[in-house]
């Protein structure tokens, strides 16, 4: 059995109304990982992401570029411990 690792990821800049989530959620599934994203006051994304260590990194990468509509002026990430609590990875409102 893999390791499972757990990343807390909130990205600030120009990351709303440009489909930051919509590219969140194709890359989390792309990369087979689980957990879920969503938008936080005006101009940040939180995502909490779970799967391979190699893997996440590759995720929080792609997540500083964002869709070309976007701008990415800050990201944090921390490791937290998994929880191995999610089926999917999904959008979150409200």
């Amino acid at each position: 059995m893999k390791e499972l690792n757990r990343y807390h990821i909130r990205i600030r800049g120009r990351v709303q109304g440009v489909g930051f989530r919509a590219f969140v959620l194709r890359n989390a599934r792309a990369l087979g990982l689980t957990g879920w994203v969503r938008n936080v006051g005006y101009d940040q994304v939180e995502t909490v992401a779970e799967g391979n260590l190699q893997i996440l990194k590759q995720f929080e990468d792609n997540l500083r570029i964002g869709p070309s509509s976007s701008h990415v002026d800050e990201i944090f990430a921390e490791e937290e411990p998994a929880t191995g609590e999610f089926d999917r990875f999904s959008v979150r409102y409200g």
